[in-house]
């Protein structure tokens, strides 16, 4: 079995994981990446994806986010998230008719559109991720 060690996921809201685990993976804006008992030192910025966090009963619980960072030094794992949500709290049809108006307004939309394609992009992680 693998070594354990400490994970944290933290959002503006509070707190949404805390404890021992076995591996965490998370979406860093050069790739996904997974950390590991003894993971050399490193500190990363995270992209829109999915964390996955295997726990020491190897279950596994897996996060939408949408940006953020992530430290991990001694065995001690920090997830900075600037918005995640548990899949399972996710309702995968609300998820797509967002998702589905965000492409309507992206196709109208003349300015600010980089921040419209940000939308979208969280959109369509949500319904990617809820399943």
């Amino acid at each position: 079995m693998a070594q354990p060690f400490y994970a944290q996921l933290l959002t503006p809201e509070g707190a949404l994981f805390e404890g021992d685990v076995i591996g965490v993976k998370v979406p860093g804006t050069s790739g996904s990446f997974e950390m590991l008992h003894n993971h050399a030192p490193l500190v990363s910025s995270l992209g829109i994806g999915k964390i996955e966090i295997e726990k020491k009963d190897e279950s596994l619980i897996v996060y939408a986010v949408s940006g953020g960072f992530v430290e991990i030094s001694d065995n001690h794992c920090t997830i900075l998230a600037e918005k995640a949500e548990e899949a399972g709290s996710i309702d995968a049809a609300e998820a797509a008719k967002k998702r589905d108006e965000l492409k309507a307004k992206l196709s109208e939309t003349t300015h600010n559109r980089e921040e419209a394609e940000h939308e979208l992009a969280v959109a369509q992680n949500r319904v990617k991720v809820a399943g």
